[in-house]
């Protein structure tokens, strides 16, 4: 699995409309466009990874409040054992109507050598 399959199939539930990279369709009132970050290993004593950390960003775009929505995307982000590492509020776009606030997340996954 990875960090963008497990962010939208959870988000789908929701009923937000998910997309990766950039919204492509005409985009409604609420949307996320989720970016990925980073990939990273966790290396222990022997060198070896054992743990691949993935983080990815939550662009959150909404025309009405993104209060009640971001507390609840944060919550089920953290239910579902992501770690939140990052909250920004960036600001109301003028030209668009849309409120956009971000949540980056990470997700360790266990990483085998073999396939």
């Amino acid at each position: 699995m990875s960090i963008l399959e497990d962010l939208t199939s959870i988000l789908a539930t929701k009923g937000i409309p998910v997309e990766t990279g950039i919204f492509s369709d005409e985009a409604p009132d609420t949307y996320i466009v989720i970016t990925p970050l980073s990939d990273t290993f966790d290396l222990h004593a022997d060198n070896a990874p054992g743990v691949d950390i993935q983080e990815a960003r939550l662009s959150l775009y909404t025309k009405g409040s993104y209060t009640a929505l971001k507390n609840r995307i944060v919550r089920l982000l953290l239910r579902e054992d992501f770690t939140i590492t990052g909250r920004t509020y960036n600001g109301y776009e003028t030209d668009t109507g849309y409120h956009h606030y971000t949540v980056d997340a990470a997700r360790h996954y266990e990483f085998e050598t073999e396939e």
